[in-house]
């Protein structure tokens, strides 16, 4: 947990949930706060098995992952592969485009090059880093005026930036244990949009649980959700974005393969309407890794 991403914190509130849930069941789990030195302290404590709480950066996009399996350590969720797919949305998008799975129109801009907006493209727009979580950086952008600054704000955050059509509707997470949707949620903040503030701001976010929409759109948005996990190569626990335009239509914005596990995440929350409390949800994620081993 921990390590040095810009969801730090978040990832330090989501690893103590997990390591007192692993404790009052009686797991001998410690907590490793990610740093240079993760690999020798890896060693050092003898680690069996690690569950991964890691949000952003290397906890996401692989590179713990590889240490891992260099390592020969167990690991909970998604292997390099996929973490590292996931992790980058112009990879993720462009495995998601090529199953036929829908996504939002978008366009890749890099770094120094042109930054005009695509004539095909409208007002409001989603400008958003590519390699980010937790909605850090991302902004609705509602007019030409604010284009560039939000442009701006997505670079200081990497070389590339994704600007995608932003889809009226309703949004919906989708959880998934070990390959089985467990159900989504229905998120409906008080903010302009889900952003980090809304996430992890208790009282600022009203959760739907299940989603108001009829049983077969809801069967559509799960099904859309477990075919991008499938299509990305994700195992263990995942939680899928999405948008449902006001035609019902789901589109798919990301996959999330180390999902947050705090007192305001959608993982727990879903899975608690599937039948699990929260160290369940843990014990089963473990289960997951054991049979992967296996």
């Amino acid at each position: 947990m921990g390590g040095r991403s810009t969801e730090r914190e978040i990832s330090l509130k989501s690893g103590k949930a997990v390591l007192n849930a692993l404790q009052e069941m009686g797991y001998h789990a410690n907590a490793v706060d990610v740093d240079s030195d993760v690999c020798q302290v890896l060693l050092r404590e003898c680690i069996e098995m690690a569950f991964i709480a890691l949000h952003g950066g290397c906890g996401e996009n692989g590179s713990l992952q590889g240490m891992l399996e260099i390592l020969g350590i167990p690991y909970t969720g998604s292997g390099v592969l996929a973490s590292a797919l996931a992790m980058d949305k112009e990879a993720s998008k462009k495995i998601f485009r090529y199953h036929q799975i829908p996504v939002p129109p978008s366009v890749v801009i890099h770094r120094g090059k042109t930054s005009g907006l695509p004539e095909e493209f409208d007002f409001p727009v989603v400008v958003k880093p590519t390699t980010e979580g937790s909605s850090v950086g991302v902004t609705i952008v509602r007019d030409r005026q604010n284009y560039t600054k939000s442009l701006d704000k997505a670079f200081s955050f990497g070389k590339r930036v994704i600007v995608e059509k932003f889809i009226e509707g309703k949004e919906i997470h989708v959880g998934i244990l070990n390959g089985i949707v467990l159900g989504g949620v229905e998120v409906r903040p008080s903010l302009e949009f889900y952003n980090y503030e809304a996430k992890y701001t208790p009282g600022l976010t009203e959760y739907i649980l299940p989603p108001e929409m009829g049983s077969e759109a809801y069967g559509w948005v799960k099904d859309v959700a477990l075919s991008a996990h499938c299509a990305l190569g994700c195992s263990g626990a995942t939680r899928v974005d999405l948008r449902v335009d006001l035609a019902g239509r789901p589109y798919v914005l990301e996959v999330n393969t180390i999902p947050g596990m705090t007192e305001t995440s959608l993982l727990p929350k879903i899975a608690g309407l599937a039948g699990y409390d929260f160290p369940g949800l843990i014990e089963e994620i473990i289960k997951g890794c054991l049979d992967e081993k296996k």
